[in-house]
């Protein structure tokens, strides 16, 4: 089992920056991580995420996000910069690879025009 707790969630007016955590329960080394969104009325979405050691981010967030980890605390972070009223969501960490696929239980971003 793997318990994964997202923080740093919260209301920016747009332009604003903010940066989510994402505290594993057990090493993030050898495993793909990544963070996913879900608007109101919309279909949880991929935004970035560490596969294969490689990192890749959706067109939609590409230049404004940042993805990143600390191995040694078993924290995968998420850094979100120039933010859209667009990007308004609930964001979750997955935790994944052969046999194993755990889901954080979401930090709320709002972003105000």
């Amino acid at each position: 089992q793997v318990q994964l707790v997202e923080s740093g969630g919260g209301l920016v007016q747009a332009g604003g920056s903010l940066r989510l955590s994402c505290a594993a329960s057990r090493s993030i080394n050898s495993i793909n991580m990544g963070w996913y969104r879900q608007a109101p009325g919309k279909q949880r979405e991929w935004i970035a995420a560490f596969t294969n050691s490689y990192t890749n981010y959706a067109d939609s967030v590409k230049g404004r996000f940042t993805i990143s980890r600390d191995i040694t605390r078993k924290n995968m972070y998420l850094q979100m910069n120039s933010l859209k009223p667009e990007d308004t969501a609930a964001y979750y960490c997955r935790y994944w690879g052969p046999g194993t696929d755990y889901w954080g239980q979401g930090t709320q971003v709002t972003v105000s025009s």
